[in-house]
């Protein structure tokens, strides 16, 4: 039976770690003073007046993409050049806890930023008890008139673009909830296919009604495949845009990536150009693979695709240039993901995030290319090695003595090489590396951290300060005139 959107949902769950909230808050303005670092660059001014009415809303969300992020993503920059999100003239905090965990996942993050409400982890847009339905800050800019389109680098069914458009109990129902994007009528999904499509996901459905592409098309939804065929597809037509995809449905890492490939810039550009129309649009982007790679401690591919993810930025940039006094840009993210230090124990204050540019491969593609030495048994751990060389620049003898490996570090590898499990000799490589530039991780899971909000165009002024994640959302409904929470 479905249920009408709640008005009030009981967003006071009590948990024990809650309690502790309070105290963790004021640790965190602490914090502020490393979050409030000054950028380098050409500021855009922010817009200090209350504006008629924004038309054009952009939500940008690097999944996993804390503060040190941000920094390391910055740091391998060519010289002289930053990151667009930091030349952004207002700067502010926001807390992420759920409902029920100081630690959140994507589904409560994201449901917090998509609703304004507080949810327990694994919630797609529902509230605390799992039954009423929460409306998003989307369904409220079309039920306005505006268009609105959902981008993201992993699958388009994943928890955080989910939150947008879908409405499930469980984050994991990938079919029940890649089917919702039909019934949405949104204008334009892109980046990453639907994992709900795998033939192990829809056996997980009760409800299969066939292919998703199936699905799409007879709603009227033109499918895209390559930037070609995105730009044969006009305005005012809805589409469902992806590139190829890996086994979980995602973009590859930035790093990783073919030329040939389109980056999430592509389509974030294309994306803007069938939506913009006079009535106004909302745009949520979100870089995915950010997070991925800090679940694998992969400091390099977090680092290249939060840079992927601020040159999408840029898009939106070059249309606020158009629309200045129309268009609202923020920055930030559904949690931290990792406990990414910029330095560590070993290092003592001494940081060399250049070596990171080494490496050039995710660790994820040497996992699969070890998986394959593996299946064809042909590969020796000397070759492996080599690869090792060529791929991260560590080696047993190196132009650069920071690359050189250790003997006990060459003793690290061959027991990893020998393990049946190709993700540990790639995990432990990357770890070398990362190791030597400085860098230290906390957990291969999500962290507490508070996230930025980097915001600029019309209305900007009030994402500055310190607030919870779901102040984000009930700040832009109330900007764009587009409703409030729960009504």
């Amino acid at each position: 039976m479905s249920r009408k959107p709640a008005n009030k949902p009981n967003t006071r769950v009590q948990h024990p770690e809650i309690s502790k909230l309070t105290i963790w808050r004021r640790l965190f303005t602490l914090l502020l003073l490393f979050v409030a670092i000054s950028s380098a660059g050409a500021t855009p001014a922010a817009d200090t007046g209350r504006p008629k009415r924004i038309r054009y809303v952009f939500l940008f969300i690097g999944d996993g993409m804390g503060p040190a992020q941000v920094s390391l993503a910055e740091s391998l920059m060519p010289d002289g050049k930053s990151l667009a999100m930091t030349s952004f003239p207002v700067l502010g905090t926001a807390l992420t806890h759920s409902a029920n965990r100081l630690i959140t996942d994507s589904g409560a993050g994201g449901t917090a930023l998509a609703t304004g409400f507080k949810t327990t982890n694994g919630t797609i847009s529902m509230a605390a008890n799992r039954l009423d339905t929460l409306r998003t800050i989307a369904e409220m800019a079309r039920s306005k008139g505006m268009k609105t389109g959902i981008v993201t680098s992993v699958g388009i069914d994943n928890a955080t673009p989910a939150c947008f458009y879908a409405h499930n109990p469980d984050r994991d129902n990938y079919y029940d909830i890649a089917v919702q994007m039909a019934s949405s009528r949104f204008d334009y999904f892109g980046g990453g296919y639907a994992e709900g499509d795998f033939p192990g996901k829809r056996a997980r459905s009760t409800g299969f009604r066939g292919p998703i592409p199936g699905i799409m098309e007879k709603a009227g939804y033109r499918i895209a495949r390559t930037l070609e065929e995105l730009r044969s597809i006009h305005p005012g037509t809805p589409a469902w845009a992806y590139a190829p995809y890996d086994r979980k449905a995602a973009m590859d890492f930035e790093m990783d990536r073919s030329s040939s490939e389109m980056d999430l810039a592509a389509f974030t550009r294309e994306g803007i150009r069938l939506l913009d129309n006079p009535a106004g649009f909302f745009m949520m982007v979100e870089g995915g693979k950010i997070d991925w790679a800090c679940h694998s401690n992969d400091a390099t591919a977090a680092a290249r695709d939060v840079q992927a993810f601020d040159t999408a930025i840029r898009e939106a940039i070059a249309f606020w240039k158009r629309h200045p006094s129309e268009t609202l840009i923020i920055v930030t993210a559904d949690h931290e993901c990792g406990g990414l230090a910029l330095g560590n124990l070993a290092n003592g204050y001494t940081i060399k995030p250049e070596l990171l540019k080494n490496q050039r491969i995710s660790s994820q593609r040497l996992a699969e290319k070890a998986a394959a030495w593996k299946q064809n048994g042909t590969v020796s751990y000397r070759m492996a090695l080599d690869s090792v060389r060529v791929w991260y620049g560590l080696a047993a003898a190196a132009p650069d003595t920071s690359l050189v490996l250790k003997p006990d570090e060459l003793t690290r590898l061959g027991t990893a090489f020998s393990d049946q499990k190709p993700d540990t000799f790639a995990g432990a490589v990357t770890r070398i590396l990362n190791e030597r530039a400085g860098i230290g991780w906390t957990t291969n899971a999500h962290t507490m951290l508070p996230v930025q909000v980097f915001a600029m165009g019309a209305g900007s002024a009030e994402f500055g300060g310190i607030y919870d994640n779901t102040a984000i959302a009930r700040k832009i409904m109330k900007l764009a005139r587009i409703g409030s929470a729960g009504k």
